[in-house]
């Protein structure tokens, strides 16, 4: 990755998990659960499975949970210990879901995979090592696989990029594949790449 980039790192995320268990309310959240809603149709038809998926920053797995039925096999990671901990206790009814806490895009896992879903995560990069890890994410996709992002899109004090920034980044720099969805309400921006099978 490109020396002198910035992201957020583990203590951040680790501090807010410590003042909460659910820091963005993703359990309660009628916005959340909107978002959720509007990602898993963005999948395409509700028969549509995956054989393999990657949820980059899974966080404590209220939407893994909620992709799990349509996946043979997810593996969900973040960079929070807390979070990673608090995922797996929630999915541990699902034989089809790893949690693991890595760091992306350095510990990208091996693909191919038929998803990627990146969702609210890859804001917490600059723009250097967005643009440097968009084609790693893209040549972890199978031909055939989709590739979804959604984030929040008004400002934050904190993240490095905005919304509409990232996704600006992914349309430039994922090569190869096809722009099939694209979803914008206020708070969110919502893209679909996919892979030709």
């Amino acid at each position: 990755m490109p020396e002198g980039t910035r992201r957020l790192e583990a203590p951040y995320f680790d501090a807010l998990y410590e003042r909460s268990p659910d820091p963005w309310d993703f359990e309660t959240s009628p916005y959340e659960q909107h978002k959720y809603a509007r990602t898993l149709a963005a999948l395409g038809r509700p028969e549509r499975r995956f054989s393999r998926a990657l949820e980059v920053g899974c966080s404590i797995g209220v939407l893994t949970e909620r992709l799990a039925p349509r996946c043979d096999a997810i593996l969900a990671v973040d960079l929070s210990a807390l979070a990673v901990g608090r995922a797996r206790a929630r999915l541990t009814g699902w034989p089809n879901v790893t949690v693991e806490r890595r760091r992306l895009p350095e510990q990208m896992p091996g693909g191919p995979f038929d998803l990627l879903l990146c969702s609210e995560v890859l804001y917490y990069w600059d723009a250097p090592l967005l643009r440097a890890a968009a084609p790693v994410l893209a040549g972890a996709l199978s031909p055939g696989g989709s590739l979804v992002a959604v984030h929040w899109r008004p400002a934050t004090r904190d993240y490095p990029l905005l919304g509409d920034e990232v996704h600006m980044i992914l349309a430039e720099e994922l090569d190869g594949l096809e722009h099939v969805t694209c979803e914008a309400e206020s708070r969110y921006r919502l893209d679909r790449w996919d892979r030709a099978a």
